[in-house]
């Protein structure tokens, strides 16, 4: 009858359960002084006619017994293995999901587990559903960060050669990788550890070469003088995702006056010459000054001539920062005329620095209102934005700036070789007083600039650079990029916005630890020589003996002579060597080419964190859309980076700094820093939001191991109340079940169906809240709290009892593959357990959850959840007293609530029924209305069940009555249920099942 009904799924179960059987009491109780001595003999005699639960899996593992353990399993499971023994079998379909190289610089630290363990939960769930995983770890080998830390173990290291630098660079990328490499397998994570790749590798460095050579084919690379990103602290160019953002940098912003040299046409009616005239600008790199060549205007902006009070004289400025440039300079301006920013067109200003140096009015569209005058002094080799302006209107793009951040000779006797941003800014500022052109300085703080890993302040500079036109390739990848499913869905526009900002990119860096560009110069000339030919060429040197042949070999074996022809050269003597080597990021986002296989080279997953939306994300999208014309990756998941517990960033000085190693194993003291193991650190990446910052401290992982205890304990009840059940053999079909064991195969259909599309959308917060609700709530609070009789007390094969046992298998089963991916340790602990499966494969290779679709049977929900309804009205008339010593009267007027009671408890009375174990009570009666016996002070709780089936076609509220009244047995000293005649008798049932196990 049940089986034919169909409902909305509704779940209304509550949390306030007493004990289901008086074996269910705390040891406590049971050693009670006020307990008679008598009833507590009986009680011990017939103890061991009762199936109390037992297993060896323990309750907690505490101390070093958490990670002794795990590394016990990791052998005896062969996590190790794991990852060939999924390549080699058959698999439907294959899941990559490309690992994004970390950086081999140094030790592994909590931003590695969080990212790692991600992508091994994500790995562990594919593999388990029964997709072949393909998963190789990489690192990023080259670079500035990895040169300067070799560096710094060497003395002497000024002195190294290129070669003996690239060696010592290697090693120590070598040690890193070795270090990491062994964090990430403690943390569990299955990959192919045998054939991991780095960026050094000749292989891999070929290929990285190889998309240079079709991307330079494709026209995208090309070699120009311009301003980039510099970092005088590492002597290199750097690209925009390699800075951050220092929000309180100080830098010294002056007001200075460029005089008018010759007026505006459309001005010379305001302007007569009787007043000297200058326009009014403001900067906060001074230092830049020496290479102005133009001032800029917004063209649709208002600008007004005004006459200073304390000077007389006129200046020009943006009429919406009169009054506030008159605040900051202590005086009072009087507005003259005000007109459009293009009338200012065709006027000029003599440079404040430089004599006989014009500096033209030029219109651009970067000029803001926001800070300053409304006028830009524009200086091309030290912005973006003025190069632009520069190369429009033809101006030169004079640098007076070395590789170290110091003027050059060209910048003049009075500031050559000083630091740009040290003692060349104060040179600069008097050279500007002593003009009379410097009006006020004051310090500015404000965002800049640095070099995210030399920790110093960037400057924009311009040299000659390889560079890649984003400009035309950055069209297709948006349009790529919006057929890429990207997690968070916020991180869409972001990526978005930092492609369309991304005008070039300069891939060439000044340092010899890197893949070199393979171009060859001209001695006298410079002019380069590169060609599909010289590419060709060098690519096969490099697959054969790495690119350390670049710094080893002579020219002549690097560059032919029908090259050299070709080019129109005569002698590959007359050409020198470039020096410049391949971005990291061209390096990393190169990856593709190697790691993917397959014609489509391209994974199901990219997963990492948000840097790396202007990082590795992009540069693997740019360069295989200049190559390939599509993304690289169909999923982009984005994840946050780790914080203190407080939101605070990490630091030594704070003393947050948290320890991956010393997570997993405890710290000097284990009083101040005990030992988790791998499975909390696992736990805490999965419970937390990774979308946004994850925060990690004592205080978290505490909470993490109590969550991972209170999970044992729900897994430890059901390991100890199989002993002597096999599933194969002892199991009950769930139409031969109790309607409360159906009920309870229904809903672990619905938490296996929720937590695997949880997974599939990478929530595993998701699945860690459905996990804990399933196990507190559904389990330990609802059915462990009413099965406990029936598992304790019945005899050992009664179907009564394999029913629920037959659940609590299932259960078992489902709930730890639904936490395999996130605590491999744990659930191949808890296989290792179970009384029926001696020598398993284990729970990683016997697949995902098969929770039946048989077991849906959304009509029984309403049967179980009328009886919690009524059985929640019992409880709170009896104020939390042990509802075994009461019996309990339903009454329900006849109607569908009524039918599904019956179908719970067909007699009127019973204290062995299924309702009647729901209810906790010691004796259950249903009747349609209250017996006309019923004592006049008897406590009448009413309610209401809304019974709702066919999907919301039936729709029958009912009200019910429910009586508790105390009743009349005495307690049987076998099951301590409140169902014997006398308390130094068994009870019917009991005397039963003792009957049937021979005892007396």
């Amino acid at each position: 009858m049940l089986g034919a009904w169909r409902a909305a799924p509704r779940l209304r179960l509550r949390a306030r359960f007493g004990p289901a059987c008086g074996w269910a009491r705390s040891a406590a109780s049971e050693a009670d002084s006020r307990q008679p001595a008598e009833e507590s003999r009986q009680e011990s005699q017939y103890r061991d006619t009762v199936l109390l639960p037992h297993s060896r899996f323990a309750a907690q593992l505490p101390g070093r017994l958490q990670p002794d353990t795990e590394l016990e399993i990791q052998q005896k499971s062969g996590f190790l293995e794991l990852y060939s023994w999924q390549r080699q079998r058959k698999a439907k379909q294959e899941f990559c999901l490309h690992d994004g190289p970390p950086y081999a610089n140094g030790d592994p630290h909590v931003g590695h587990a969080l990212n790692k363990i991600l992508k091994d939960i994500t790995n562990r769930f594919h593999m388990m559903r029964g997709y072949k995983v393909h998963y190789v770890p990489g690192w990023d080998c080259h670079g500035l960060p990895i040169e300067l830390k070799a560096l710094s173990e060497v003395k002497g290291a000024e002195n190294l050669s290129p070669v003996e630098i690239r060696q010592k660079a290697k090693e120590f990328a070598e040690r890193a990788i070795e270090k990491q490499k062994a964090a990430f397998i403690r943390w569990g994570i299955m990959a192919d550890w045998a054939n991991c790749y780095c960026t050094f590798d000749p292989k891999y460095e070929a290929n990285q070469l190889r998309v240079f050579h079709k991307m330079y084919d494709k026209g995208f690379i090309y070699q120009d003088y311009k301003p980039v990103f510099w970092s005088p602290s590492a002597k290199t160019a750097l690209a925009e995702a390699e800075l951050e953002y220092n929000e309180q940098h100080v830098s010294r912003s002056v007001y200075m006056k460029f005089p008018l040299l010759k007026s505006p046409p459309k001005l010379a009616s305001v302007i007569d010459g009787s007043s000297p005239t200058s326009v009014l600008v403001w900067t906060t790199q001074p230092w830049t000054v020496p290479a102005n060549q133009a001032v800029c205007y917004m063209p649709d902006a208002e600008y007004s001539v005004v006459k200073c009070a304390t000077t007389g004289e006129h200046l020009i400025l943006a009429a919406d920062r009169v009054e506030s440039t008159a605040a900051v300079l202590d005086t009072q301006f009087e507005v003259i005329s005000t007109c459009k920013g293009i009338d200012l067109a065709d006027g000029s200003c003599a440079h404040p620095t430089i004599p006989g140096r014009v500096s033209p009015l030029l219109p651009a569209n970067h000029v803001t209102m926001a800070k300053g005058t409304g006028l830009v002094h524009t200086a091309p080799a030290h912005g973006m934005e003025d190069y632009s302006v520069a190369s429009h209107h033809q101006l030169p793009t004079e640098c007076f700036v070395d590789e170290s951040g110091h003027f050059t000779e060209a910048a003049g006797p009075e500031l050559k070789n000083k630091n740009v941003l040290e003692e060349g800014n104060e040179a600069v500022i008097k050279m500007l007083q002593a003009a009379g052109s410097l009006l006020k300085e004051e310090k500015y703080v404000h965002s800049y600039p640095y070099d995210w890993r030399t920790k110093k302040p960037m400057i924009i500079r311009a040299s000659k650079q390889w560079f890649v036109n984003t400009t035309n390739v950055k069209a297709t990848a948006q349009e790529v990029l919006k057929k890429v499913k990207i997690i968070p869905t916020s991180a869409v526009s972001r990526m978005l916005e930092m492609l369309d900002r991304r005008t070039f990119w300069c891939i060439s860096r000044q340092r010899c630890w890197g893949v070199p560009i393979p171009v060859f110069y001209q001695k006298d000339t410079g002019e380069s020589l590169i060609n599909s030919e010289t590419i060709t060429d060098i690519i096969k040197i490099v697959e054969q003996q790495g690119t350390d042949a670049w710094w080893t070999l002579p020219i002549e074996q690097l560059l032919s002579k029908e090259a050299v022809s070709k080019a129109g050269g005569h002698d590959v003597l007359d050409y020198v060597k470039g020096q410049d080597v391949l971005d990291i990021w061209f390096d990393s986002g190169t990856s593709w080419a190697h790691v993917l296989e397959g014609t489509e080279q391209r994974a199901d997953v990219y997963l990492e964190g948000k840097d790396q939306l202007g990082g590795w994300f992009q540069s693997s999208l740019l360069t295989s859309v200049a190559t390939r014309k599509k993304a690289p990756y169909k999923t982009l998941v984005v994840h946050g980076f780790t914080l203190g517990e407080k939101g605070e960033k990490m630091s030594k000085s704070i003393g947050n700094v948290v320890d991956p190693d010393v997570v997993i194993n405890g710290g000097d003291d284990h009083t101040k820093d005990p030992p988790y193991g791998a499975d909390v650190l696992r736990w805490w990446v999965a419970e937390s939001n990774v979308f946004t910052e994850v925060l990690i401290g004592p205080v978290v992982l505490n909470a993490a191991r109590d969550d991972i205890n209170k999970l044992r304990n729900t897994l430890r009840f059901m390991l100890g109340n199989m002993a002597g059940f096999n599933p194969e053999t002892d199991s009950i079909p769930p139409s031969e079940m109790y309607i409360v064991d159906q009920y309870m195969l229904h809903l672990l259909q619905d938490y296996g169906s929720k937590v695997t599309e949880a997974y599939k959308e990478y929530d595993y917060s998701k699945v860690v809240r459905l996990l804990q609700t399933f196990c507190s709530r559904n389990l330990s609070n609802f059915y462990f709290s009413i099965i406990k009789d029936r598992l304790y007390c019945e005899e050992e094969k009664d179907p009564k009892r394999r029913s629920c046992q037959t659940v609590l298998a299932e259960a078992l089963d489902v709930v730890v593959r639904s936490f395999a991916p996130i605590l491999p340790h744990l659930a191949e602990e808890v296989f290792q357990h179970l009384p029926y499966k001696k020598d398993s494969e284990g729970v990683f290779r016997t697949g995902w959850i098969n929770a039946s679709s048989g077991w849906k049977k959304p009509g029984i929900e309403e049967a179980i959840e009328g009886a919690c309804a009524m059985r929640d009205s019992f409880l709170g008339s009896i104020s939390g007293k042990n509802p075994l010593e009461y019996e309990v009267i339903i009454v329900i007027e006849p109607g569908l609530l009524f039918e599904l009671m019956e179908a719970l408890q067909a007699e009127e009375s019973s204290r062995v029924s299924q309702l009647n174990e729901i209810m906790m009570a010691s004796q259950t009666t249903l009747l349609s209305e209250i017996p006309k016996e019923t004592p006049a002070d008897a406590n009448i709780v009413t309610g209401n069940f809304l019974i709702n089936l066919e999907g919301g076609d039936i729709r029958e509220e009912s009200s019910y009555k429910v009586i508790a009244l105390p009743t009349a047995k005495a307690k049987c000293p076998r099951c301590r249920r409140y169902t014997s005649d006398s308390s130094s008798t068994p009870c019917p049932r009991c005397l039963e099942v003792i009957a049937g196990k021979g005892s007396t």
